[in-house]
């Protein structure tokens, strides 16, 4: 048996493994890596208590030893030594292994910039080593190798790597997904517009036959007209899908009202239509005309479930301070609740029974990515309505 692993889809267990491996990975590495420091710390701590009784030894055999001398061949039994050491004697004085000394510094000034070493070893937490001589204590200060340094942070640095990887794996396992989904749809509805092809031009000839039928109610067949040029729309729509659009200047009072004076005849009588125009007279935007009156469908037929076949539907159109055209579209119906007002625009999303919920998600796509607008719900209140706002650029009079 073959096992296969869908990697665009949205919930499968390769990505909980995937995660889950990440992790592992990062908690293996830290808890390595934390071992070997806190092992690598115990050594060099013996050294320095090493150095610290061999120099306790040394001095009270024979105080007219040179410190230096002693230092010298500490450093020399332990070649790849980087423990920075400081030695600070019954007076106060200080004295240092593995820590670099400006040559040109005098006396006073290498105490002081001890001083100030001294300070950044104690930081690293490690107890001084007390030396109790025949008369007086001296202390031996010591911090933590680069090596031991190094290895403190690396983990945290492979775990960063290690979750950056992760991350970066599902943006690009996300983004095939998508592609791959999108690469779908468009040729789906390419393909959708191809079929619609052949039966719309036997319906367009059948429309013409019967205009010289003078048996046919005129009056029919010219609305029999109207929903043939509305498949040809449809169709139109549908192959421009995944295609950059043409934006032409067009009347946007003109299509609304062509759009809603078509809905009006097909659906309930008990909706009134509403078109509250105050923009001045031939305002043209740059419009995708299908894709246009596609937003405007979607969004008035959603208004329409959400009546339930009984209510008002106000369209108004005004111009803003900033020049910008606003399109409110404003039903009474049921209302959206608050907490699903983020989630309309979401794909799939939907409070009906039927439908894929992609009418919305459509609609924002065309107004913001095709037209540089903005389509957001302005405002809804449950059982009282919803009006939804569309935002376009600059119109222009003509």
């Amino acid at each position: 048996m073959i096992l296969t692993v869908d990697i665009y889809s949205r919930n499968t267990w390769w990505k909980i493994a995937f995660l889950v491996f990440c992790v592992l990975v990062g908690a293996a590495s830290l808890y390595i890596t934390d071992k070997l420091v806190s092992k690598l710390e115990e050594r060099e701590k013996q050294q320095i208590e090493l150095y610290a009784e061999s120099f306790k030894y040394t001095m009270t055999s024979d105080p007219n030893q040179d410190v230096n001398f002693f230092f010298d061949k500490f450093k020399q039994a332990n070649e790849n030594n980087t423990i920075p050491v400081i030695l600070k004697n019954g007076t106060g004085y200080l004295e240092s292994n593995n820590i670099e000394i400006p040559k040109e510094l005098s006396s006073k000034e290498k105490q002081e910039f001890l001083k100030e070493k001294l300070d950044e070893i104690m930081r690293d937490d490690n107890v001084p080593i007390e030396l109790d001589m025949d008369f007086h204590k001296e202390y031996i200060y010591y911090g933590n190798s680069q090596l031991l340094n190094i290895l403190r942070y690396y983990p945290l640095f492979q775990l960063l790597i290690v979750l950056i990887f992760g991350f970066a794996a599902y943006l690009f396992f996300d983004a095939s997904r998508r592609s791959e989904q999108n690469r779908v749809w468009v040729g789906l509805a390419k393909e959708t517009a191809h079929q619609l092809g052949t039966p719309l031009s036997s319906l367009t000839a059948w429309v013409e036959y019967f205009k010289t039928d003078p048996s046919f109610d005129p009056e029919i067949v010219k609305e029999i007209e109207k929903d043939v040029q509305r498949l040809d729309v449809i169709t139109t729509r549908f192959s421009n899908i995944g295609s950059v659009p043409v934006l032409k200047d067009e009347n946007v009072v003109e299509t609304i009202e062509t759009f809603m004076s078509y809905l009006q005849k097909r659906i309930s009588t008990k909706v009134s239509f509403t078109l509250d125009n105050q923009l001045q007279s031939h305002t043209t935007i740059k419009l995708n005309r299908y894709l246009f009156e596609w937003v405007i469908e979607n969004i008035c037929k959603n208004a329409v479930d959400a009546m339930e076949g009984v209510g008002a539907l106000t369209v108004v159109l005004k111009e803003l301070k900033n020049n910008q055209i606003a399109i409110d579209i404003t039903d009474t119906g049921k209302g959206i609740a608050k907490k699903n007002l983020s989630k309309v625009f979401n794909p799939g999303f939907s409070t009906k029974k039927r439908g894929w919920g992609l009418g919305l998600t459509l609609a924002k796509r065309i107004i913001e990515n095709y037209h540089a607008g903005k389509l957001f719900v302005k405002h809804s209140e449950v059982n009282k309505g919803t009006t939804f706002r569309i935002l376009l650029g600059s119109g222009e009079t003509e």
